[in-house]
């Protein structure tokens, strides 16, 4: 059933071909061009499809139905045909719209993310569909602006009122070179600006040190009320609603590099002496505050005043199983509680995304991991993000259970020339998506319903 290498690096080649860069408007007709790219190949697995302008840029909806026919369980697709800029050139060893293979790899812009995975969801829904063998229907929501963090693919999500048993959200990768994961839960995020004043203007420090409130001092007195304590564990008050790490993910951790590994990589310093050992747990699991800027004084020049006014950008991680509209009022009632007499806080609420957990133990998830593990032979190790993917949230507060995952391994050199992914991704990745859609036919969309519809009773 799988056609040979060459022929789908020749059919990929296509889709590499086209410029599709977001960002620039000069490539706006590319990126459209893509778009019809895409619907082209949904229209010849024998499904419906429609472009519709969002924002100035193109989203591919469709559907390819079930060669089964009737009630069959309902897949919802997720990747997106946008691509980053090749900038800088000179530093490409081949031309990046043109797909080539070199040293085990294929190379060029998009090939990892995120148009193999893309055309890995596309030609396993053509193949089963073309052989009468397709278990399950298959809806398709493909994003145009990904990588500027447009919002479109999250606005259909929340306005869509169709079928979905579970989403199949190809756009991630490994864990390790050898090592396929599945992201069960990402952290949200409520960003804070925040503003003290401690009277009407600047004073002379040697005149009115030691007696009148500086705004700097107050901001700190401020800040630490929200900030981790010695244990490296954010006040309790934002702890609430936590959902912790299941047995299966922490042990899974083990096969990850160590957060010593992790940590030195990136030449960062340990916050304390157990946020090594703690690194998978902290990062994806549990809250974190940080204060992103700060600003008041003069902090390059000499100058002896006492400011009057300061101010912080302040983002606060929420851990799976927490929500902004608990956790913002929360946060900002420790900062006004800490602010000393004398000092006027202002919090202005910036920006929020919301967290994301699935079940490990959904069916969903585990026919998905028995697919993997049956060509693969190796079974997903479970990890969590701590960063947020908005469109799986989305999904998430829908009660669509959601695997997140993909083939790209961390050496894929995402966003920077050469992009790439090992060769024999390509084939892999394909009999895999076609044994999740195969394995996914055996859902029951009587039980997935009741769940979606308790989660948006709950949201």
């Amino acid at each position: 059933m799988i056609p040979t290498h060459e022929a789908l690096v020749a059919d990929l080649a296509e889709l590499i071909a086209i410029p599709s860069v977001s960002a620039d408007p000069a490539h706006a007709g590319d990126v459209r061009r893509a778009a019809e790219w895409v619907a082209g190949r949904i229209t010849a697995a024998g499904g419906s499809v429609e472009i519709e302008e969002r924002g100035g840029r193109p989203l591919v909806t469709g559907r390819v139905p079930a060669s089964t026919g009737g009630d069959a369980p309902t897949v919802l697709v997720y990747a997106h045909l946008d691509v980053q800029p090749p900038d800088p050139l000179e530093l490409w060893e081949s031309d990046p719209w043109t797909l080539v293979e070199r040293d085990g790899k294929l190379v060029a812009r998009g090939i990892a993310d995120d148009k193999g995975h893309l055309f890995m969801l596309l030609e396993a829904t053509r193949l089963l569909a073309e052989a009468g063998e397709l278990p399950v229907d298959v809806r398709f929501t493909i994003d145009a602006e990904e990588e500027v963090g447009g919002h479109s693919a999250v606005d259909w999500v929340e306005e869509d009122t169709g079928a979905a048993d579970v989403a199949l959200v190809l756009d991630g990768g490994y864990a390790t070179e050898t090592l396929p994961s599945f992201c069960t839960a990402l952290r949200g995020m409520c960003y804070f600006h925040v503003t003290v004043r401690t009277g009407e203007r600047d004073l002379h420090s040697g005149m009115y040190g030691g007696a009148a409130l500086p705004a700097t001092h107050a901001l700190v007195q401020v800040l630490s009320a929200v900030l981790p304590g010695p244990d490296g564990r954010v006040p309790e008050p934002l702890r609430s609603g936590i959902v912790p790490p299941t047995e299966e993910e922490v042990a899974g951790w083990s096969a990850l590099p160590h957060g010593r590994e992790e940590l030195a990589a990136d030449g960062a310093r340990p916050v304390d002496d157990r946020a090594e050992d703690e690194f998978r747990l902290r990062t994806t699991a549990e809250p974190s505050v940080t204060v992103n800027g700060v600003e008041g004084g003069s902090p390059r020049l000499q100058k002896t005043v006492l400011p009057v006014e300061a101010q912080a950008n302040v983002s606060l991680r929420l851990a799976p199983g927490q929500t902004t509209k608990a956790m913002a009022p929360v946060f900002e009632r420790l900062l006004r509680e800490a602010a000393p007499k004398g000092a006027t806080l202002d919090v202005e609420l910036w920006s929020t995304g919301e967290p994301g957990h699935v079940d490990p133990a959904a069916p969903a998830v585990v026919l998905a991991l028995d697919a993997f593990e049956q060509v693969l032979g190796t079974r997903p190790v479970l990890v969590r993000s701590g960063g947020s993917i908005p469109v799986v949230a989305a999904l998430v507060a829908r009660g669509v259970p959601a695997i997140v995952t993909g083939f790209t391994r961390p050496t894929a050199q995402l966003h920077s020339p050469n992009e790439n992914i090992p060769a024999s991704a390509l084939r892999d990745g394909l009999e895999t998506t076609v044994a999740v859609l195969r394995r996914f036919g055996a859902l029951d969309t009587s039980s997935q319903g009741e769940s979606a519809s308790r989660s948006r009773s709950s949201a």
